[in-house]
């Protein structure tokens, strides 16, 4: 039998610049790669528990598991593919959104189809292009990174921490100097640059 795969523990914060941080993670680790990508969330007024992301025609969907030591675990709820059928939206996605569900008139959807005739149109919807370029480090023996973000188009920076092992984050967290910083996932950032839900005080 395969190995179970654990969901791995996550935090993640966001600036205008990690400067300091930055030079620490470089000191600690050589950079191990750089990604870059192009993003479609689909964040809900109904929820903050469902990440939905679409990447190259395919749709992924992670559903909030536990938080443990103000870290956060997700868990993959559904991956699909357009063009995607409409029987896959009402009994997979849309629960995932926890909003009303608009009327279908296709049998099937293109992806173009799916944003403009169901999410653009839907008032507790929204499609979010987010732009990606992600150099990859190895603290502490946990996946570590540093971004460059566009949130429809609004620039941020983003460091995250990830690993099963929960005080092995805690402690790349403290050789970052990151401990003072807020634990926001990307759903929540999102909202938060858009408009959707508010700022910290």
């Amino acid at each position: 039998m395969a190995e179970e795969i654990k969901p791995r523990f996550e935090f993640r914060t966001w600036a205008k610049n990690f400067g300091l941080v930055e030079k620490k993670m470089r000191k600690l680790s050589a950079c191990e790669g750089i990604r870059e990508s192009t993003e479609i969330y689909i964040v809900s007024a109904g929820n903050n528990d469902n990440n939905t992301k679409i990447r190259d025609k395919l749709m992924d969907i992670k559903i909030f598991v536990t938080e443990k030591e103000g870290l956060e675990q997700w868990n993959p709820r559904m991956k699909g593919e357009f063009p995607m059928k409409a029987k896959s939206l009402v009994e997979e996605v849309f629960p995932a959104f926890e909003v009303e569900m608009p009327n279908l008139e296709r049998e099937e959807y293109t992806l173009d189809q799916y944003l403009s005739e169901v999410i653009d149109p839907h008032q507790q919807l929204a499609a979010v292009r987010v732009f990606k370029r992600r150099f990859a480090f190895t603290i502490n023996n946990c996946i570590t990174e540093i971004a460059e973000i566009e949130i429809n188009g609004a620039g941020l920076q983003t460091v995250a921490v990830e690993s099963v092992d929960v005080p092995a984050i805690l402690k790349a967290k403290d050789m970052l100097s990151l401990n003072e910083f807020e634990n926001v996932n990307y759903l929540r950032a999102i909202k938060r640059v858009i408009g959707m839900e508010p700022l910290p005080t």
